[in-house]
């Protein structure tokens, strides 16, 4: 039985992954790097932490990489600044769990500044128990320790909460936490591989809600 729901943020609840993907390039372009391919991004996706710095050190072995995050960060900062597109039935599913008493918490390799400013631009914060950001954990996605820690925050046994994701790597991490996994799939479709790992795949949140009222997760 559900009794809680841990929601990553990034092309879940917003938007927000075809901006991140348009500032690598720009991003390596201020420090006189290459341009990354598009496989780039989407191995890119989902990590935060020592994981994503062992990603760009693989990539950008003579850049120091918290100095190209740090610029990506600033970049998306200003590409973000008003907020993002909320994703389809986010505000619906919020209502029903709110109306079904299910807690929620926010758990996003993004830093905890910019998931309260999508919050509050969206005014969604009073409906979030808490925050859980990739700053929060030693591990990143697809270690599933943020979603561990998401489900401390809501005081219950991971294998009682939902997991939304919509990345790769955020649902290797929710299956390896013991949690219901759901997959919103976002910019990458799911693999074989990704299709072993979730209990179900729902092609926008108002089909979470929907499963939920019914019964069927």
């Amino acid at each position: 039985m559900i009794r809680g729901v841990i929601f990553d943020m990034d092309g879940l609840m917003f938007d927000t992954e075809r901006i991140w993907v348009t500032l690598w390039a720009p991003a390596a372009r201020e420090l006189g790097l290459p341009a990354p391919d598009a496989a780039f991004a989407t191995g890119a996706r989902g990590l935060a932490g020592e994981n994503m710095l062992r990603y760009l050190r693989a990539h950008y072995p003579t850049v120091d990489p918290q100095l190209l995050l740090d610029t990506l960060y600033r970049l998306a900062g200003q590409a973000l600044a008003n907020g993002a597109p909320v994703k389809p039935g986010l505000y619906e599913l919020l209502d029903y769990l709110e109306g079904a008493g299910i807690p929620r918490v926010v758990a996003s390799s993004s830093p905890r500044e910019m998931i309260r400013s999508h919050l509050r631009h969206a005014h969604i914060e009073q409906y979030f128990a808490g925050v859980v950001s990739g700053q929060d954990v030693q591990h990143s996605k697809p270690d599933p320790a943020i979603f561990l820690e998401a489900a401390r925050v809501l005081g219950l046994p991971p294998r009682d909460c939902l997991v939304l994701e919509d990345s790769f790597n955020g649902v290797r991490a929710g299956h390896a936490s013991g949690a219901v996994t759901v997959m919103v799939p976002d910019l990458d479709q799911p693999t074989q591989e990704i299709r072993s790992l979730y209990n179900a795949c729902c092609k926008d949140l108002l089909e979470v809600r929907d499963l939920l009222k019914a019964g069927k997760l």
